[in-house]
């Protein structure tokens, strides 16, 4: 018998000189057993706590309530109160900062807890999953990634299909345009494959992929279960639905957000949702009762919210094609599917909501009055909206504050569990405290996997998490998590058995005296009765025990600024030199690793060569909603910058010279406006004033030598490629012109990268 060579430890047969003194042996594949279940999750986005007509509010959401029905509900279960943070701890099963996620993945910060990406030695689910014999596909929002790298030069080890996931399809950042979405197919850039014009939704066209992942599935590998991971873009901003889904809530919610308040409150009691003597917590600062307010801003208020209830209804739709496809295929009965939100409703529509959502993190707030122009548009493809804190602070019924916040409001999330094949008590009710990163141990438990110790060469974080199938089999067992922290962007929190010290902190204050919050959450569900000043010791117990948690979890250094320590001192970024030079064919490149001309003067130079009647795009950034188009149209040259909605287009007064060979445009910030220059060979021909100029312009990236589906300029249609040879476009951004802009330019970005939550 011969020896095996460095790498084929694992045969166990025999090999001789020839097949006749050998016997072979066959590496037996991974699998996890013939009873294992398929496993679906689905994680809505800035879902609140009572959005769910089964989790109390008078919403269209049969097919949530439908699971509910079939499966349990969880009451009292908890997540982060930002989207990248709560995705790492549900697909690993540790705290967010253990594996690197302390905000949005966006922010690297030079310490471990804020990489900008899961850690290696934290495998997710799709991971652990996968070496298991499951097959694994995600659909929609990935956000777990610096976007930086997440244009089509990489690099790619934080991608979907890096982390586990045999397939994916969907969008890499933290939000999307429903009608005229960015999208990634498995390890690429793509076109959406239909318009608005034709009926095109991003959630039908990520469930037709679920639907078709799974079809491939159980069709060419019945033998093996698959891991599912369905992210919704819903219900984040902007509110998007189809035309009939927004007809049918016309005039739905003119009596205002305090009677549906205290109606969704009233229906939480009756379905035990929330224990009886539950106070409904006051409105929050910056929400005015309904009967104080106009006539226009009632009209425009109801408006929003029909928008947000028609994209909820819409989606729900599209869950139960999710669950009819389940039960087509025999699958439903042992497919263990897990419903929960992110994070608690957005505060990121302001107090009177935004026709265009990115106006909140420009800091500008415009009034009910100067937005009934846009009514018609709301939920549509002409708009990107969000709704006002009222409305959202009745998702979060019977809490109080927002997503980011580490109140109730922002950390409280339903949970929905089925499974027919284990789950007998359907429709019942789990009132343990639970946290996000019980999930993926849940998961395992179910499917009976062992974690591994080491996955790829990398040694594993422990589990942080605790299995809840205990509670779905005994509703009155004692939870088995008495001890939970929270943080996020200097909020704070923490829990232990059933005491909850929090502090909510205003991100712009970074001297702000810390203003702590004492609860006792089994007789005060909506933390409304403070306590800090009656049980001082028990406050100060947790203030100590916090930092504790926060050092054990790898969260110190703790910091209260809103950028993070190190974040913009990183070496080796596509923003090094400030200076783009892209030589087409170039694929789309996503706003994270485009220009940045956030608080900066710019000018962009194409090298052509044309002839007479060759027109088009030479440089999109954004889309309809807002962003800026450098183009050639009737052998004019133009700029058009649009501030969402308010466009300044500037025209050459000169046709372009056939012999002309480098086309121009200068941005020049001045304050908060600017003014535009276009010139030909260097010569100026034409400029324009703009009267205000955006910080924080739009997440929909860049193209070069044409645009996208959703035109920046109403001046052409489509993505109208430039026809003409376009040799070399660069786009040089100028230094900054003083410290002052260098915060300037830091708050921007930071309050861009918020956006994506």
């Amino acid at each position: 018998m011969t020896d095996t060579i460095p790498g084929q430890d694992w045969f166990e047969g025999k090999i001789g000189r020839t097949g006749a003194e050998s016997e072979p042996f066959f590496r037996p594949a991974a699998h996890p057993g013939e009873t294992a279940p398929n496993v679906l999750v689905i994680l809505y986005d800035d879902l609140g706590f009572s959005h769910f007509n089964c989790f109390g509010s008078t919403l269209h959401t049969p097919n949530a309530d439908r699971l509910a029905a079939g499966g349990v509900r969880f009451t009292n279960f908890h997540v982060t109160p930002l989207c990248s943070p709560t995705r790492a701890a549900l697909l690993t099963g540790r705290n967010h900062h253990t594996v690197g996620v302390r905000t949005v993945a966006n922010f690297r910060t030079g310490f471990p807890s804020g990489t900008g990406a899961i850690s290696p030695n934290a495998a997710t689910m799709a991971e652990v999953l996968g070496a298991s014999g499951y097959g694994t596909w995600a659909v929609g929002k990935w956000h777990l990634l610096d976007m930086e790298e997440a244009s089509a030069v990489g690099p790619f080890d934080n991608w979907p299909t890096q982390r586990g996931f045999d397939r994916f399809y969907g969008f890499l950042d933290g939000e999307t345009d429903q009608f005229h979405p960015e999208l990634t197919y498995d390890q690429h850039h793509i076109d959406p494959p239909a318009t608005a014009a034709e009926s095109y939704h991003l959630t039908e066209d990520l469930v037709d992929h679920a639907i078709e992942f799974m079809h491939d599935s159980k069709s060419i590998r019945p033998d093996r279960p698959f891991f599912g991971y369905v992210a919704m873009g819903a219900m984040h901003a902007p509110h998007h639905a189809p035309q009939e889904y927004l007809d049918k809530y016309r005039g739905a919610f003119d009596e205002g957000w305090d009677v549906f308040r205290q109606r969704w409150y009233e229906q939480q009691i009756e379905m035990g949702i929330i224990p009886e003597g539950t106070q409904l917590a006051p409105r929050n600062p910056g929400v005015k009762a309904w009967d104080e307010l106009s006539d226009n801003e009632r009209t425009l208020f109801a408006r929003f919210q029909e928008a947000f209830a028609a994209f909820l209804d819409h989606t729900d739709a599209q869950i139960g094609r999710l669950l009819d496809t389940l039960e087509q295929l025999g699958e439903l009965d042992n497919t263990l599917v897990i419903l929960t939100s992110d994070n608690g409703a957005s505060q990121e529509g302001g107090p009177n909501g935004q026709l265009h959502e990115m106006l909140f993190f420009n800091r500008r707030f415009d009034a009910a009055d100067d937005m009934m122009h846009g009514l018609d548009d709301i939920g549509g493809p002409n708009s990107h909206t969000n709704y006002p804190w009222g409305w959202a602070q009745t998702g979060n019924c019977p809490n109080k504050w927002y997503k980011q916040n580490t109140h109730a409001g922002g950390v409280r999330s339903p949970l929905i569990m089925h499974w027919p094949n284990r789950i007998t008590d359907t429709g019942g009710l789990r009132h343990q405290f639970h946290h996000v990163i019980d999930i993926a141990p849940t998961v395992y438990e179910a499917a009976g996997v062992t974690v591994p110790s080491s996955y790829k060469g990398h040694d594993q974080i422990p589990i942080a998490g605790t299995p809840i199938m205990y509670a779905v089999d005994d509703p009155d067992a004692a939870t088995t998590r008495t001890v939970q922290y929270f943080e996020m962007n200097g909020h704070r929190g923490i829990v232990e058995d059933g005491w909850k010290a929090v502090t909510r902190r205003n991100p712009l204050a970074r001297d702000a005296e810390d203003v702590w919050e004492l609860y006792y959450l089994p007789d005060d569900f909506s933390e409304c009765n403070d306590l800090a000043e009656t049980e001082t010791e028990k406050l100060s117990h947790l203030q100590e025990l916090w930092w504790q948690e926060m050092e054990l979890n790898g969260g110190l250094p703790f910091d209260l600024g809103i950028v993070g320590p190190g974040a913009s001192r990183r070496p080796h970024t596509p923003h090094q030199s400030r200076r783009y030079r892209y030589v087409p064919p170039v694929s789309h490149i996503p706003a994270g690793a485009g220009p940045r001309v956030a608080a900066r003067s710019f000018t962009i130079t194409a090298t052509v060569t044309r002839a007479q009647g060759e027109d088009g795009v030479l440089l999109s950034n954004g889309g309809q909603n807002s962003g800026y188009a450098f183009f050639v149209q009737d052998d004019k040259l133009c700029f058009d910058y649009n501030a969402f909605g308010d466009h300044t287009l500037v025209i050459s007064d000169v046709p372009i010279p056939a012999d002309a060979s480098t086309l121009s445009a200068r941005f020049e910030r001045v304050g908060n406006a600017g003014s535009i220059e276009v010139r030909i060979d260097g010569d100026p021909c034409g400029s324009a004033e703009v009267p205000w100029a955006m910080g924080v312009i739009s997440l929909l990236g860049t193209d070069v030598g044409r645009g996208t589906h959703s035109p920046v300029s109403t001046a052409y249609d489509g993505p109208f490629p430039f026809s003409g040879a376009l040799h070399e476009l660069v786009t040089e951004v100028d230094p900054s012109p003083s410290e002052q802009a260098d915060r300037e330019e830091a708050q921007a970005r930071h309050d861009a990268e918020m956006k994506r939550q």
